[in-house]
């Protein structure tokens, strides 16, 4: 299977969900093996150079995925724009903003599935390189866990718990195998999700101050507060499995493999990532020259071109 990357540059405004400035993004393809990379245009000199993801730059995780470079730099919330990249098997690409944050959209990562469809995707020469996993790997903390353990694909196994009786309605736990289910229709549309009694909070860490009830499900105390409802009945759990596949792709390569969390966080996700990478008998690199060998999960996503 080969690398991939957009056909074409595309672009679009939105707000930042914890920032609430006004964003511009532009989306535009790179060179192979040039991975995913982001450019703040809004600043000049040495911190308006580009930055190449890697687990290593996730330095915030206060609510989102957070990069914070040496000198400060700042690239918010990538984890829902990570998650599309992910569902189009994205190798190589350079983002650009002209804020600290990409922008909220709806909330989910539906938008930026659109902005890729518009754009298109193409092949690229190089092959695609997959991080598979070879035993299992855990990290535990505070009442929460996340693991990686070996299989011959990629499957996402969630469980939440949240004492509140909107969580009793459906399921707490919510699992999908990429070899049978499809990225678009069963997490895509998951919007993110926040209380009322935690707004004044976030915003005195100048936090959410994006967020209303067009980007976010907001919660009160008996039930949520958006009129139109929920767009999965376990949309709550879906959504952490799109943040979660955002998070895993911050590597920035698709993962062979069985991840699964119970109360599972941004921080735990990339702590995840990062002690996978620290051990060296936990991984290896593989190619598919011949895609009939590609993993079942991965099929649809050999198939899924768009352009």
């Amino acid at each position: 299977m080969l690398q991939r990357t957009l056909a074409k540059s595309i672009g679009v405004t939105g707000v930042g969900l914890h920032s609430g400035e006004r964003v511009a993004l532009t989306l535009h393809p790179a060179p192979e093996n040039s991975g995913i990379s982001f450019l703040r245009t809004d600043l000049d000199g040495e911190m308006g150079e580009q930055i190449k993801l890697t687990p290593y730059l996730i330095n915030d995780t206060r609510l989102s995925s957070t990069i914070v470079t040496d000198k400060g730099v700042r690239v918010g919330t990538i984890e829902h724009i990570m998650s599309a990249l992910s569902a189009y098997g994205i190798d190589n690409a350079l983002i650009e903003l002209n804020a600290p944050e990409i922008p909220i959209m709806d909330g989910s990562s539906l938008p930026f599935i659109y902005l890729l469809q518009d754009a298109g995707v193409v092949d690229q020469k190089a092959q695609k390189r997959f991080l598979k996993i070879l035993k299992p790997v855990e990290i535990k903390e505070a009442g929460k866990w996340v693991r990686f353990t070996p299989y011959d694909g990629f499957k996402v196994t969630l469980t939440i718990e949240f004492d509140h009786p909107v969580f009793n309605r459906s399921s707490p736990t919510f699992e999908i195998d990429f070899a049978g289910k499809s990225y678009i229709d069963e997490i895509a549309r998951a919007r993110t999700f926040g209380f009322m009694h935690e707004v004044e909070m976030m915003r005195a860490h100048n936090l959410g101050l994006g967020g209303n009830l067009n980007n976010a499900i907001v919660i009160d105390d008996t039930d949520i507060l958006n009129p139109e409802g929920l767009r999965y009945p376990d949309e709550f759990v879906r959504h952490k499995i799109l943040d979660a596949i955002g998070d895993l792709y911050i590597v920035g390569h698709p993962l062979i493999g069985a991840f699964e969390g119970y109360k599972s966080g941004h921080a735990i996700n990339n702590a995840l990532l990062r002690a996978v990478l620290a051990d060296e008998t936990a991984y290896e690199w593989v190619e598919f020259a011949d895609n009939e060998n590609l993993p079942a999960a991965f099929h649809e996503l050999n198939l899924k071109k768009c352009g």
